[in-house]
């Protein structure tokens, strides 16, 4: 694995970058998404433009979970209302935090 600095991290999610080649990590629970810059801000868009209600179902655990498919047909992400929110914001604070080190540097 690449040198990474943490942008963010809520509740079971954290974001972090490879110092070398910009890679962004969204890591949660068993989750790990990698994307470039471009493809995490449009990532993020994606999902701020989502609502967990209109894309949640109850479990057998009788927790609701959003469904969120992949490009994959039989692989789907699941999120419960604690994780969503958790994604969301820490995807926000990443962005944030990526403004921030880029006017230092």
């Amino acid at each position: 694995m690449c040198e990474a600095k943490t942008l963010s991290q809520r509740g079971v999610t954290m974001v972090s970058q490879c110092l070398q080649c910009k890679t962004i990590n969204i890591w949660q629970n068993n989750l790990l998404l990698n994307f470039t810059p471009q493809q995490f801000a449009d990532y993020r868009q994606f999902i701020a433009d989502l609502d967990f209600d209109e894309r949640s179902h109850p479990f057998p655990d009788r927790m609701d979970r959003a469904v969120l498919k992949t490009p994959v047909d039989h692989i789907n992400f699941t999120f419960t209302l604690a994780e969503w929110e958790d994604l969301k914001d820490a995807m926000d604070e990443a962005m944030y935090m990526q403004k921030v080190f880029d006017l230092i540097n």
